[in-house]
């Protein structure tokens, strides 16, 4: 699925994603990822059956006022302990599917709005 172009040029942007890929800035990744406005990193994450609180933590150091969490196909809610780290930080989640994740994300970062996007394929 193709998403619409941000006219804003700084930082990364979603271009596009499938069910095997997501496209930032014309490169693709085939692996999970967090994406922010300023910076992309793979996430160590194999699956949604494998997030541990550790996870969530490294979303929390990052400081995001908001994550997005994309659990792949269909929107699925981690256990509560999961989320500790987010809570405690005050900040705030958002759970759906990738694509979704990847709207969404896109939409808040031509807000301005520091968002993280966590992303399974």
């Amino acid at each position: 699925m193709k998403l619409s172009l941000d006219e804003n040029t700084a930082g990364y942007q979603i271009q596009r994603i499938d069910t095997d890929s997501i496209t930032v800035n014309n490169k693709v990744y085939s692996q999970n990822i967090i994406v922010m406005p300023n910076k992309i990193i793979a996430w160590d994450v194999t699956s949604f059956t494998n997030l541990q609180v550790s996870n969530f933590q490294q979303l929390c150091d990052l400081q995001p006022e908001l994550v997005l969490l994309g659990t792949g196909t269909i929107s699925i809610f981690p256990a509560t302990e999961l989320l500790v780290p987010l809570i405690e930080a005050k900040i705030g989640l958002e759970i759906m599917n990738t694509i979704a994740a990847c709207h969404t994300y896109t939409l808040l970062r031509s807000e301005g709005r520091k968002v993280a996007a966590a992303l399974l394929l």
